[in-house]
């Protein structure tokens, strides 16, 4: 008679790539069959990619309810259909978050999976270019411009990237701006001392090279809150899409790199605003348990100091300096909860903030957009995205609302393209509120 896999967890669990055993293929693969079992029998995560559905439907309807029978094969395409939007790890019970015995962190184990497949397999083409966003941007800017005339007019440039390289034709791309936030940050004097300041802003890859209004609006929104900010240059993406691939290498290069020159500002007691959700997740639950050991300490404390702007708003919102004297509103506003931040516990904070502008009674949406970082720019993963967001994009579709809101601006992205409307940075909104034109409605039309 076959013994029963037990839940508890193996001899080979660790998520720590400094330990030996993490690189160890047979003592992966036992925790992989001990957390396909788990899973299995509770299917509580059925809902949000494709990972689970895959997973049971492999072991129900080819293996007649026996997980030791999954082939290598399925087990790729299982770890391949997650696409790390956390939110199983959120909603299970059994993980160390929720202090279980049976210590389950699924999106870790797919980490673990792919770390162990790039050490063997290396990178495609496709996934050394949306590995480093950095590389990407310093290459547009080079082109002058062309890459986004090519990306959003060429129909052979897409062909092109879609047989060739793996990115969806169909797929909006994020479009490079002429002037990244750091340069914007230097001219108008932010980059200064490291002892000036109460906060320093992380602004991602994302608001850097793509959309550095959303910094510019973020800087507006802290000073007329009276919080004295500062910016440091040289900082690069996070890490999280090469991550994403299993990339480590690169994740610790870059992860050096920030720790080197955001650490001064940490020791000055500065708060480390980090604007894009997956960027303040890695910095400060990814980086303590990724980097390499010598930089731990100073991950924690980088980790420590990593905070969302709603959040950091939230935290003053009892002090004298906290700005509510907004000039228009946008009244009706439809707000996204990015999975991202809901990973980190931050709650509803952007919201939150959007309820101090009179007149504005937010209604709000949970369920994941489906772009998750760079899965919905892959031709394997551009329809799926599109299926898994489906639920969000009838979520605001649902009630008419003068404006959308998100605090993830790939969210916004993916709004854009499936439903038609573009939702702003909550940082936008308030900056905007604060300006007599910045919304059709002054203030004082509002009624009590």
């Amino acid at each position: 008679m076959t013994e029963n896999i037990s839940y508890q967890p193996t001899s080979g669990i660790t998520y720590d790539p400094e330990d030996a055993l993490y690189w160890d293929v047979a003592a992966l693969n036992a925790e992989i069959e001990r957390t396909f079992e788990i899973c299995h029998g509770c299917r509580m995560c059925f809902k949000y990619c494709d990972s689970f559905p895959s997973l049971f439907s492999f072991i129900d309807d080819r293996h007649d309810g026996d997980v030791r029978k999954i082939t290598d094969a399925e087990t790729a395409q299982v770890m391949d259909e997650c696409f790390q939007c956390k939110l199983c790890e959120v909603q299970c019970p059994y993980t160390v978050r929720e202090n279980h015995e049976f210590q389950l962190d699924f999106p870790k184990l797919v980490h673990r999976y792919k770390a162990q497949r790039y050490k063997v397999e290396g990178l495609s083409v496709r996934d050394r270019i949306l590995g480093d966003p950095d590389r990407l941007a310093r290459f547009s800017r080079v082109a002058s411009g062309l890459v986004n005339s090519l990306n959003s007019r060429s129909q052979v440039h897409r062909f092109f990237l879609d047989k060739v390289l793996g990115i969806h034709q169909k797929k909006r791309l994020p479009r490079f701006a002429k002037k990244t936030f750091t340069q914007w940050a230097k001219k108008h004097g932010f980059i200064r001392s490291v002892k000036d300041g109460e906060v320093v802003i992380f602004p991602t890859c994302y608001v850097e090279n793509n959309e550095p209004a959303i910094g510019h609006d973020t800087v507006s929104v802290l000073e007329k809150n009276g919080v004295d900010v500062s910016c440091e240059s040289g900082l690069e993406c996070c890490g999280m899409p090469a991550w994403e691939s299993g990339d480590l290498t690169t994740l610790r290069a870059k992860a050096k790199n920030n720790l080197t020159r955001l650490l001064p500002h940490v020791r000055e007691g500065k708060k480390v605003v980090a604007i894009n959700p997956t960027c303040s997740m890695m910095l400060r639950q990814e980086y303590p348990e990724l980097v390499e050991t010598a930089d731990r300490e100073d991950a924690k404390a980088l980790a420590d100091a990593v905070t969302d702007p709603s959040e950091f708003l939230w935290s003053i919102r009892s002090e004298e300096r906290f700005n509510t004297d907004f000039k228009s509103t946008p009244e009706t506003v439809n707000y996204h909860s990015p999975c991202h931040l809901r990973a980190q516990a931050v709650g509803f904070k952007g919201r939150d903030l959007l309820r101090k502008i009179p007149g504005v009674k937010p209604m709000t949406t949970m369920e994941c957009c489906g772009h998750d970082g760079t899965f919905a720019m892959k031709s394997e993963g551009f329809e799926v995205s599109v299926r898994i967001g489906k639920k969000s994009f009838d979520g605001m579709s649902s009630q008419e609302a003068s404006v959308w809101a998100t605090d993830c601006p790939l969210a916004a992205l993916q709004f854009a393209q499936h439903a038609e409307k573009e939702p702003l940075h909550p940082m936008t909104i308030l900056a905007r509120a604060y300006e007599a034109d910045g919304f059709p409605t002054p203030i004082d039309e509002i009624k009590d």
